[in-house]
């Protein structure tokens, strides 16, 4: 399928999604969000797609934010359906099976941060900023940051950032724990995808425990996280990978991981 707001490949197992409206600094709209859905729900029913990367074209901007040329003219009804429609896609890609990378460029703020936080995690340039300037407007986070942010790093930051529209640093964001790794400019996207095709070797059942898991687990107490745990750590013995990944270590080769249960 052709998109006219993002770029969409596959290198080697390996989905990068180009978030690509670089004259608006990549602003997203409703039909930049449809697509960005579509590539969510395409990455979910195709297998051979392992890892997701997510990006934004050019070098000033990974996501500037909501593009705001359509606020004036919205009711709060039409507020909400913009805003039910970000939640829904960001969280389609919370949800995917498989890890999905943000690989952050430069501005991530707003809709752009928020949509970075449904990441798995974020690898950002030395030159990223992170913030939810929407209190600048008038108007509040719409597409989740109010929630993911402060699961993150706290009530008392999170409603910092959210109250006073202030943008950090990439490397502030990493001592908050809202970033995994700050990277030179000019190494960011060969990193992001050494990661990532990396990862895309890993064994996919395994990945997918340890990804629910955490987030699973950490909505709940202690006990029932290890519990969650215990189920995803038993069911990774159903599958082909568990077998081979044992015997790849006995035997001192590298394992060959197919991502598939056992019959």
């Amino acid at each position: 399928m052709s998109y006219e707001n993002i770029l969409y490949e596959v290198r080697d197992s390996v989905g990068i999604l180009t978030v690509n409206r670089p004259k608006v600094l990549n602003a997203l709209n409703p039909e930049t969000l449809s697509e960005i859905g579509h590539v969510a729900d395409a990455a979910r029913r195709e297998g051979s797609i392992r890892v997701l990367v997510i990006t934004g074209a050019g070098d000033k901007a990974f996501v500037a934010g909501a593009d705001i040329s359509r606020f004036p003219e919205l009711d709060p009804l039409q507020a909400r359906r913009f805003a039910q429609l970000g939640q829904d896609v960001f969280a389609s890609l919370e949800s995917l099976p498989i890890p999905v990378i943000a690989c952050v460029n430069g501005f991530a703020l707003g809709g752009g941060c928020e949509l970075s936080l449904a990441c798995d995690f974020i690898y950002a340039s030395e030159k990223a900023q992170f913030g939810q300037p929407e209190i600048n407007l008038g108007i509040m986070p719409g597409f989740g940051g109010s929630q993911r942010l402060p699961r993150l790093i706290g009530r008392a930051k999170a409603k910092e950032l959210c109250m006073t529209g202030e943008q950090i640093s990439a490397q502030e964001a990493w001592q908050l724990g809202m970033v995994a790794r700050v990277l030179d400019p000019e190494t960011l996207w060969d990193k992001t995808m050494e990661t990532a095709s990396a990862l895309a070797e890993k064994g996919a059942v395994a990945l997918r425990a340890v990804k629910q898991s955490v987030d699973r687990g950490s909505e709940a107490d202690l006990r029932t996280g290890c519990t969650l745990e215990l189920d995803a750590f038993s069911t990774c013995f159903s599958s082909r990978d568990a077998t081979e990944g044992a015997r790849a270590f006995l035997e001192k080769r590298k394992p060959s991981f197919s991502g598939s249960f056992t019959e």
